[in-house]
């Protein structure tokens, strides 16, 4: 069983490594880690860890927290690949799709981005509208985009009117990125959270503007 860990700990030497030692503790091996964000004194980390069948996700936030300023943002089942050239990978899949590429990149970015789902809107002469849906995107459509059309990726308001009441009753948090100025946008949902950091935002944007230029 592999799970997901959002951690923030003191960015100094030997913070990880403490880390690694009170997860090990309870029976968790590290398979990866990616930096989310550095700020002033701290880290943001991405941990997927490994632990044996039956265990509790409980005694992994335990061992973390039980050490100096280090707090769990979020745990959750992880069953993605393990790949440290994902946006690249992506690119290329979406660039040698004959057809359907826009649900090529769809199904590609919430592994990428480590998220719940991914879906691509547009606007309508009846307002927005899902043109396609990664597999775990909600059955019930968001019909109103206020924020369309969109300039620069950034988060959006969870909890807004427009969003669908079973998007809240989930707590899923949003962020959204243009597909160049083809007026499309890329939406991110995160049921459950976490919060999407500034360094992902600018990440969503990057490579939703990559895709845009192969989409052409």
């Amino acid at each position: 069983m592999s799970y997901l860990l959002r951690v923030q700990l003191p960015d100094r030497p030997g913070s990880l490594g403490a880390l690694a030692v009170a997860l090990g503790s309870v029976g968790a091996d590290i398979l990866s880690l990616d930096v989310v964000e550095r700020g002033s004194g701290f880290a943001v980390d991405d941990l997927v860890v490994d632990v044996a069948s039956g265990s509790l996700p409980d005694t992994l936030i335990t061992a973390a927290e039980h050490l100096p300023d280090v707090r769990v943002d979020s745990i959750r089942p992880y069953a993605g690949i393990l790949d440290t050239h994902r946006e690249l990978e992506l690119i290329d899949n979406v660039a040698a799709a004959h057809s359907d590429r826009l649900q090529v990149l769809v199904d590609g970015a919430p592994r990428v981005l480590r998220v719940g789902w991914s879906t691509v809107m547009d606007l309508g002469p009846h307002g927005a509208f899902r043109v396609v849906g990664s597999p775990g995107a909600p059955e019930t459509h968001a019909g109103d985009a206020p924020w369309m059309p969109l300039a620069k990726a950034t988060v959006l308001d969870g909890q807004a009117d427009w969003v669908p009441q079973s998007w809240r009753d989930m707590d899923t948090t949003l962020a959204a990125a243009p597909l160049g100025h083809s007026g499309k946008v890329l939406v991110l949902g995160r049921p459950g959270g976490p919060e999407f950091r500034p360094s992902e935002v600018a990440r969503l944007g990057y490579l939703a503007g990559i895709v845009a230029t192969v989409l052409g």
